[in-house]
């Protein structure tokens, strides 16, 4: 995340605090969590990883501040940033930065889209009109992955090196918890999801053990469903 964009995102939360202090109704929290590997290697970093809190019932709901443009460059034939988080109805732009032809598609329930052949020094775009993650590939080149996670709520972290989750200026209330990370399957992500209470004072939520069994890279397909051809080397 940059450190503009995280910048923006703290002031909004520090304006919706001022809001709820100032009628001593809703005060804010110090919210705490963190991602324990057991059996993770000590070896192996740990992976990407996301929590956000979306607000529930009569907890108020936490904007998420657009920027003017999100960006997903394609340069050496990989994506940069890997990770991407934008609220629902972000615009990212595609540009192709490399000396040859980029396919860019993602065929998941965040965001299902084929940009198509395009050349060096030409850009597309995509909006992103709902929540969901949406797994991004290139249709040429196998080794090209990257993740865009669209939110409608300012509440989320991404974890530190450590595992760690740290969010401030959160008002006290209910909200539904949900984690993403890296190699998880979507049906154990889905069984993450919990409702949880933010009281006022510091909000630990404790520690969530994720079994290193469930942690891989599985090969995924091209756009057609199909394994891609490793032995047929790109003429682009």
């Amino acid at each position: 995340m940059s450190r503009a964009r995280h910048t923006l995102r703290m002031l909004l939360l520090l304006i919706l605090a001022a809001s709820g202090l100032s009628g001593q109704t809703n005060p804010t929290v110090d919210v705490n969590m963190r991602l324990s590997f057991p059996k993770l290697a000590t070896r192996r970093a740990v992976p990407s990883a996301v929590f956000w809190l979306k607000p529930l019932q009569e907890t108020p709901p936490a904007p998420f501040v657009p920027e003017r443009r999100y960006t997903l460059q394609q340069k050496n034939r990989m994506f940069k940033p890997h990770l991407l988080i934008i609220p629902v109805g972000g615009v990212v732009q595609f540009p192709n930065a490399d000396p040859f032809f980029h396919n860019v598609f993602s065929l998941f329930d965040g965001k299902r889209f084929d940009l198509g052949l395009y050349e060096a020094g030409s850009t597309k775009s995509v909006t992103f009109s709902r929540e969901g993650i949406s797994y991004i590939f290139c249709n040429i080149h196998p080794e090209m992955s990257a993740v865009i996670l669209t939110l409608s709520t300012a509440l989320y972290d991404v974890a530190d090196p450590k595992g760690a989750f740290h969010l401030s200026y959160v008002r006290s209330g209910d909200y539904e918890l949900h984690i993403w990370i890296e190699g998880v399957g979507q049906a154990d992500l889905n069984k993450m999801v919990r409702r949880v209470h933010v009281a006022p004072g510091s909000a630990d939520l404790g520690s969530v053990q994720i079994p290193a069994a469930l942690l891989g890279t599985p090969a995924h397909t091209n756009m057609y469903g199909q394994a891609y051809d490793h032995d047929v080397k790109p003429t682009y």
